[in-house]
This record gives structure tokens, sequence and C-alpha cells, in this order.
């Protein structure tokens, strides 16, 4: 599973490569967990202002979600956490259905 995971110092080289070259950068690191969860916490997901990504927070499932938020982060929305689980109606939305909990903080370089 962690192969296709990349390592944190690399993710956050890359994210000041991307703001050092004028692109607009976000970060998605899940914070919490709880029962079953596709990625642990430290896990982090890089984001640019053109949808370019790096890294995982979720395996997919609710990277689509992350994304958008970060997205409007990156555009000036403050930063949120984003709780995702069994009991959410987002989360099924999303396709989080592994019968856990998990939260994302998302969050813009300056």
């Amino acid at each position: 599973m962690l192969d296709d995971v990349v390592l944190d110092d690399t993710l956050l080289d890359s994210a000041a490569e991307w703001h050092a070259a004028g692109r607009r950068v976000a970060i998605a690191t899940v914070v919490s967990t709880w029962g079953s969860s596709p990625r642990p916490p430290g896990s982090q997901l890089l984001i640019d202002d053109q949808g370019n990504m790096l890294g995982s927070v979720s395996g997919g499932c609710i990277e689509g979600a992350v994304v958008k938020k970060a997205l409007d982060i990156i555009d000036g929305a403050p930063p949120e956490v984003m709780e995702f689980g069994v009991s959410n109606e987002q989360a099924w939305e999303v396709g989080l259905a592994c019968g856990g909990r998990v939260q994302v903080y998302v969050e813009a370089l300056s």
C-alpha cells in the first residue's frame, strides 16, 4: 500500500518547487482516523491551482471532495477540517463506505 504514497519530505519538496514556480498550492493532511480508513494520519495530498495532484489522503474515495475544497481554499476560502465517516451522508456520496471516519485538514501555502 505504501508504494503509491509519496513520502512526506518528497511531497513537501514538490510543494516548495510548485510554489516557487508561481503555482498556487494547497496541502491536505489526514489529521485523524477512527476505525477502517484508507490512509493513516499524516498522509498528504498536494493540489495546485490547475487541479494537479501528488500524494494521497484516501486512495481515491474522498479525494474529489478534498480537491474541490482545496481549489476553493487556493482561491481565498479559509483553511478547513473536512470530516468523512459512515454516518456522514457526504461520505456515501464520495464513496467512503469502508466503515471508518477520517478528518482531513486543507490549507493553502502562502
